[in-house]
């Protein structure tokens, strides 16, 4: 499943460990999400962070497209 093909109330897994939940239906290379961390915040989420989409007790592990691929070796580059 490609980080397009998410939609408005999908549970999602994120690169750190925290879960969110999708708030947009948009595409690209940020998602605006209520991410569960120490505290509820929303606010944008870039498309490489997510991991995988919640589904019950199951997990779909999420693909990325090339060019989120190669946001995400620009950030780790920077030091994100």
């Amino acid at each position: 499943m490609l980080t397009n093909d998410l939609k408005k109330g999908d549970r999602i897994g994120l690169r750190n460990g925290w879960m969110a939940t999708i708030l947009d239906n948009r595409k690209g290379n940020t998602r605006l999400c209520e991410v569960e961390g120490f505290c509820t915040e929303m606010g944008s989420v870039y498309a490489h962070d997510i991991m995988f989409k919640v589904m019950g007790t199951w997990r779909q592990e999420i693909t990325h497209t090339p060019e989120q691929i190669k946001l995400q070796a620009q950030c780790e580059a920077m030091g994100f």
